[in-house]
């Protein structure tokens, strides 16, 4: 299944995208997007559902993040190979682990804000991971059976407030706008190999990131593993499992950073697309 929220901010509506991509809605049968309806009998109820009983959504409306109630957005640094050799960085012995900011999560295709002051906000294509059972403690060989689906997750970066400001990086990764996520969620059973998807980032039409998530140092299996040893994980939290090369820090013989009026497309094969425009806050 495909399962979104459509909307103004705030006022979303569960629903569904059906086998001719039309937008049910599914409001008679959910409230949102969250909780329980993320675990997997809560899944297994929407699935049962045929969506051609369910009420067409007309028009195009406004798509918000695909999950609501994420209790926490857990990203993960460096976790692509090529991309730690693009920023001249070792790849880490064990997983880097930022947070970002509920507050940056925004729609799919909501603009995207460059904070004041800002000199270099960046672009990241990256693999969003939708907890689905609460993991604590889990074990690899189980870890799977806690993820409910995947996104496409931009994960937006200052990297003069990330790396130029002290501390950690959260400061670089929590503005407004910072977390497009959606267009959808696809459920895991129609996701055979998420460490086989490919990947791409264009800013203005020129595309930077072109990878794939075979190239992921941890993979998804092994993340909700290890993540579940430092905090347990909830239905409607979010991993964002890092990004390939090609962003605009790593340009050469100059970084490309975005400014107002630019414009992303990205997008992971089977995931779906998202697209931004860059306005000033």
């Amino acid at each position: 299944m495909k399962l979104l929220r459509f909307g103004e901010p705030g006022s979303e509506r569960p629903g569904l995208v059906d086998a001719q991509g039309v937008v049910r809605d599914l409001s008679g049968h959910v409230d949102d997007i969250a909780g329980d309806v993320l675990l997997p009998a809560g899944l297994a109820k929407l699935a049962a559902i045929d969506p051609a009983n369910l009420p067409a959504v007309e028009g195009n409306p406004r798509l918000g993040p695909c999950v609501a109630g994420t209790g926490k957005m857990i990203c993960i640094g460096l976790n692509y190979s090529d991309h730690a050799a693009e920023s001249g960085m070792e790849v880490p012995p064990e997983p880097i682990i930022f947070m970002k900011a509920t507050s940056a999560i925004v729609g799919p295709n909501d603009t995207v804000e460059i904070p004041r002051t800002s000199t270099a906000t960046d672009w990241e294509v990256e693999l969003g991971v939708v907890i689905g059972a609460t993991a604590k403690y889990v074990s690899e060989a189980d870890a799977m059976n806690h993820v409910a689906g995947y996104c496409v997750v931009n994960d937006i970066s200052e990297r003069d407030f990330q790396a130029k400001r002290s501390g950690q990086w959260t400061k670089g990764k929590s503005s407004d706008t910072f977390g497009p996520t959606g267009p959808w969620m696809v459920t895991a059973d129609e996701v055979p190999d998420p460490q086989a998807l490919d990947m791409f980032c264009e800013v203005n039409g020129h595309r930077y990131q072109d990878g794939n998530t075979r190239t992921m140092v941890y993979g998804v299996r092994f993340l909700v593993h290890y993540l579940s040893q430092f905090m347990s994980l909830q239905p409607g939290d979010i991993i964002s499992t890092g990004t390939p090369p090609g962003v605009g820090m790593g340009v050469k013989p100059e970084p490309v950073y975005l400014k107002p009026g630019d414009t992303m497309r990205l997008g992971i094969a089977g995931l779906g697309e998202q697209q931004q425009t860059c306005v000033a806050a």
